[in-house]
């Protein structure tokens, strides 16, 4: 489900674990339980830069502390990647996210066929992307980097210009694909919010079942009290997955959220997931109450919330990139949860929402079943979104 965890070497559970361990299943489990790190510094560039220098030329101190520090750093990580998805359960997934994209896909694909490389092209092609969704912006940048790519190698082939484009939304979509790091706090708290309607309730118990996959205990914190479905929907996947719920009716979201917290920490439970009510970004007084919400879990936690996540509807197009931008302004998002690419979404809000607020996007969703909600993978969205 995840992309790759991140250990400390030589951490308490990794001097535990025998080292000759070689099942998938062992190593996910030992690296969800011991600490992990920020994506970044798993790929320490100062040796390189080191290396790269003759043997012989002097280093100043300053070099010499940079690179043994690198080094220790190098030393002290370790990836450990997940299983490989069967490929059975992986080209079903690939099918339902490119139905989901067909609308757009045809729609680009058609302009492709027979087509001369002229200004007819290029304007069909920016009518396409901006009705996907892809907002001015984005449109704009990309063809004007597919213009000065068809020029620079002198594409006179329709399909390398689709080739192209393929090529330059890869690259605009990369920044967004990024893993949810696991085991680098106990409990690891995460705080899910979204406007009434995206999913947010739906996404935070299939997030649930996969993370129990990894062999990850989870709490649930029924922090949306003003919705009393809500609460029973959350309820409901409690059940399902066989995880306790926190909850009060007609309580203080914060107080639910901070009781859970503490029950958290004292049961040691690996991830906290805390639902809270959703909200209208115009709303400023309820968005001053989830600031407080936030607050409120780095009193029960230091370091906590340690991901802010928002769930949008990739239905609602230029919409959703406003909710991003608000929610990003008043919370600090460290990622999303993009729903609902099985109905009548055109895909293309990624590019407008990595072009003027590159939040990662964690996970995408194509239904309603657990295991439709899966990782975004920017190559494998592009060939759904072009019709690969």
């Amino acid at each position: 489900m995840f992309s790759f965890f991140k250990r400390f070497r030589g951490s308490k559970d990794a001097e535990n674990a025998p080292a000759e361990a070689e099942s998938t299943h062992e190593a996910q489990a030992e690296a969800a339980e011991a600490p992990a790190v920020a994506a970044h510094e798993a790929a320490p560039s100062a040796p390189q830069a080191a290396d790269a220098s003759p043997a012989s030329a002097p280093m100043t101190p300053l070099q010499a502390a940079t690179e043994a520090e690198a080094e220790a750093e190098a030393e002290a990580v370790e990836i450990v990647p997940p299983p490989a998805p069967e490929p059975a359960a992986k080209q079903s997934w690939l099918s339902r996210l490119k139905s989901g994209l067909s609308k757009t896909s045809s729609n680009i694909q058609s302009i492709f066929v027979n087509a001369k490389i002229d200004d007819d092209l290029y304007e069909e092609l920016e009518t396409a992307l901006l009705m996907s969704d892809a907002g001015v912006d984005a449109t704009e940048y990309l063809l004007e980097q597919l213009r000065q790519k068809v020029r620079a190698e002198r594409l006179t082939d329709a399909q390398q210009v689709k080739d192209a484009l393929r090529t330059l939304l890869v690259d605009l979509l990369k920044p967004l694909e990024k893993s949810l790091m696991l085991g680098r706090a106990q409990p690891l708290v995460m705080m899910i919010a979204g406007v009434n309607g995206a999913g947010k309730t739906t996404s935070i118990g299939k997030l649930a079942k996969h993370l129990q996959h990894f062999d990850q205990s989870v709490l649930l914190a029924a922090g949306d009290t003003f919705r009393a479905a809500a609460r029973e929907q959350l309820a409901i996947w409690g059940e399902r997955n066989n995880v306790t719920v926190v909850q009060q009716e007609g309580g203080d979201p914060a107080a639910v959220i901070f009781d859970a917290v503490s029950a958290a920490r004292a049961r040691r439970i690996d991830v906290v997931m805390a639902d809270t009510a959703g909200r209208l970004p115009t709303q400023l007084h309820l968005m001053d109450e989830l600031k407080k919400v936030k607050r409120v879990i780095g009193k029960a936690f230091e370091g906590a919330p340690h991901e802010v996540l928002l769930v949008i509807d990739a239905n609602t197009g230029q919409n959703a990139l406003a909710q991003v931008k608000t929610f990003d302004d008043a919370l600090g998002l460290t990622g999303l949860i993009v729903t609902k690419l099985d109905g009548t979404a055109k895909g293309g809000i990624l590019a407008a929402i990595a072009r003027q607020r590159p939040v990662p996007v964690y996970f995408i969703g194509v239904g309603e079943k657990v295991e439709d909600l899966q990782p975004f993978v920017a190559e494998e969205f592009t060939d759904a979104l072009l019709g690969g």
